[in-house]
């Protein structure tokens, strides 16, 4: 959300004028923003359209048969034929931009882009089929479905991936949109929701290690459960191994550390910002001290931006894969956890978020499975404590968001043929 949010907030600057359609606005699921979470970002006179219907609930069979039998979803017609009525609505539109996912996104901004006699800009924040943490059931759906990104994406004016790798990928994957344009926008940080509080302050008699955003338990234990299954169908990355992208192994090195460190166990604090599954509940009540998590549920950007602000060290954790395979994402939490200037425990495999994090000489860099390098990073950390917040670092600013909102608006100049 902050991506498009943001883009929003910013791009008035840059000669453009953003008219918003979206859903309801209601809870309908976990991804959905609601007004309140969006009206610190979205300026009041942003036009916002939205599609009034709540999008439909199907059952679980439906759901089975979408996913296996690929029959098309009843959100992909809500979600397109919504779009193209508010942009029955519209008019003096230059231009179209989808940002995705959900990536049925595409055929609604082509449709809107075909009424309005407009271009259209994709904005993929995954790489979609190219995704190496997405599961298929079988080989076949996969083929399937990176068949499907080509022809959605083939009639774009341009094409935004976040990541040089996934933009990489995308080119080598799809000969046929060698003549769309593909660059790399990555996520980034509001330099605003930074400088507009105080510096926060990490309280001297307790270390905390902190991790926002959603973790990957469940989907981690269902690929260990069904290992040689998902290997002879294929659907799968072969190598990929999703727990590592949770809490997991993070606490089988905090436990670790204290026992060999008892008397730390008063001031080592786990914060786990964040709405938590059921089976990350149940990795926190079989952790032996357990009393030593904080786990708050959900929480704004703000409070989110101050508890980072307030870390003694933040753990960035991925999916591993063998050494040499790169990753195509680097989350999205990345940009904020490195612009607070606190330290930083990346337990990443190889790929952009490896090479980024590395520059900074406040992060350790290990790999997302290697527990005795997280407790030597842990030790090190705590024997070092820092109590004063830096300034952003000088090496951020490519990724403040004013500035990748300069690169976007660049994007739509080339698209609309505007000297920028």
């Amino acid at each position: 959300m902050q991506r498009s949010v943001k883009f929003v907030r910013y791009l008035r600057e840059f000669g453009y004028e953003p008219v918003v359609v979206t859903g309801p606005g209601a809870v309908t699921g976990r991804w959905t923003p609601t007004d309140d979470t969006l009206a610190a970002d979205v300026p009041a006179r942003a036009e916002v359209r939205r599609i009034p219907e709540p999008p439909p609930a199907p059952s679980s069979v439906r759901r089975r048969l979408e996913r296996w039998l690929r029959v098309p979803a009843p959100f992909d017609r809500w979600w397109t034929e919504g779009t193209a009525a508010a942009a029955a609505t519209l008019s003096d539109i230059d231009l179209v931009y989808a940002s995705m996912s959900p990536f049925s996104t595409a055929a609604a901004a082509e449709a809107c882009a075909h009424s309005l006699g407009v271009p259209w800009v994709a904005d993929l924040r995954d790489p979609w089929a190219l995704d190496e943490m997405t599961v298929y059931p079988t080989r076949a759906h996969r083929v399937l479905e990176r068949r499907a990104m080509g022809r959605a994406l083939r009639s774009a004016g341009a094409v935004v991936m976040n990541t040089p790798e996934a933009a990489r990928a995308l080119r080598e994957s799809f000969a046929h949109l060698r003549r769309v344009p593909v660059v790399s926008i990555p996520n980034g940080y509001d330099a605003a929701d930074f400088d507009a509080r105080p510096a926060a302050h990490t309280a001297k008699d307790s270390f905390r290690i902190v991790h926002t955003g959603y973790l990957h338990t469940e989907l981690g234990l269902q690929q260990r459960r069904s290992g040689r299954t998902r290997r002879l169908l294929g659907g799968g990355h072969p190598s990929v191994d999703f727990l590592t992208r949770s809490h997991v192994f993070l606490l089988q090195a905090v436990e670790t550390v204290l026992a060999l460190h008892p008397d730390w166990r008063e001031r080592i604090e786990v914060h786990l910002a964040g709405v938590l599954s059921a089976s990350d509940e149940a990795v926190i009540s079989g952790f032996r001290f357990h009393d030593v998590v904080r786990a708050p549920g959900y929480v704004s950007h703000e409070q989110t931006v101050e508890l980072i602000r307030g870390a003694n060290l933040l753990f960035l954790p991925m999916h591993d894969l063998p050494p040499g395979t790169r990753a195509t994402i680097v989350p999205g939490k990345t940009y904020e956890y490195l612009a607070s200037g606190r330290p930083l425990l990346a337990a990443v495999p190889d790929g952009d978020a490896r090479d980024l994090v590395q520059t900074f000489e406040t992060s350790t860099v290990c790999r997302p499975a290697d527990v005795p390098a997280m407790v030597a990073a842990i030790e090190t950390t705590y024997g070092s404590r820092r109590l004063e917040t830096p300034e952003i670092p000088e090496a951020m600013r490519r990724y403040e968001r004013r500035a990748l909102t300069r690169e976007l608006a660049t994007v739509f100049d080339a698209t609309l043929g505007r000297r920028s």
